[in-house]
C-alpha cells in the first residue's frame, strides 16, 4: 500500500464521517445565498430573486434529506423534545454538558428556526413578485424583517460553534468544510 494512503488512513483513524456532502452543500449554500443577498445585492433585482430561489431549492432539498439522508442528516437525529433540550442548557450552563458528534439538542432546534426563518423569507420574498402583492409595504417589511431575523439567528449560530469550539477543543467549523469530526 502507497505510503501516502497509510498516513491519510492514520490521520483519520481517530475522526468519523459526521457531515455528509448534502449537509455541507446546504449548509455553505445558504450561507453563499444569505451573505449575497443580505450584503451585497440591491434586493428586488433579479440576481437577489434567483439567489433566494437556490435557497428555497436548498432547504426542499434539506427537509427531504432530514427523513431519508445519512444518520446525522435526520431530524430523528437530533430534533428533541423541550424536557431534553432544557436538561442539556442547563448541564452546559453548569459546564456538564456532554459533547454529540452531530447538533446537540440546543443546536437541533436552531437549525429548524434558521429552516423556518429561511422559508418564510424566501415565500415572503417570491409573494412580492406576484401582482397581488406587488408593491404591498406590509409584506416588503415582513420580508425585511424575516431577513434581518435570520441573520439574528445566524449570527448566534455562528458564535455558538465558535464557542462550542472553544469548549470541545475541536474546531466545528472546520467539520462542516471536510464533514469529519473527532470520533
Amino acid at each position: 500500500m502507497p505510503k501516502r494512503a497509510v498516513g491519510r488512513r492514520q490521520a483519520l483513524a481517530g475522526e468519523v464521517r459526521v457531515w455528509d456532502p448534502i449537509v455541507r452543500l446546504f449548509h455553505w449554500g445558504v450561507v453563499t445565498c444569505c451573505a449575497f443577498n443580505l450584503f451585497l445585492l440591491p434586493p428586488g433585482k433579479s440576481v437577489h430573486r434567483y439567489l433566494g430561489y437556490t435557497a428555497m431549492a436548498l432547504i426542499a432539498l434539506r427537509f427531504v434529506w432530514g427523513f431519508v439522508g445519512t444518520r446525522h442528516a435526520r431530524f430523528a437525529d437530533f430534533v428533541r423534545g423541550a424536557p431534553t433540550v432544557a436538561s442539556y442548557l442547563r448541564a452546559y450552563a453548569a459546564g456538564r454538558a456532554e459533547r454529540h458528534v452531530g447538533h446537540n439538542p440546543a443546536a437541533g432546534w436552531v437549525m429548524i428556526l434558521l429552516m423556518v426563518l429561511l422559508a418564510a423569507v424566501g415565500t415572503s420574498g417570491w409573494l412580492s413578485t406576484l401582482d397581488a402583492f406587488w408593491g404591498n409595504k406590509m409584506l416588503e417589511e415582513t420580508h425585511e424583517f424575516l431577513a434581518n431575523s435570520v441573520m439574528v439567528v445566524a449570527g448566534l449560530h455562528a458564535s455558538a460553534a465558535v464557542l462550542e469550539s472553544w469548549h470541545l477543543k475541536e474546531n466545528l467549523i472546520w467539520s462542516m468544510v471536510t464533514g469529519r469530526k473527532k470520533a
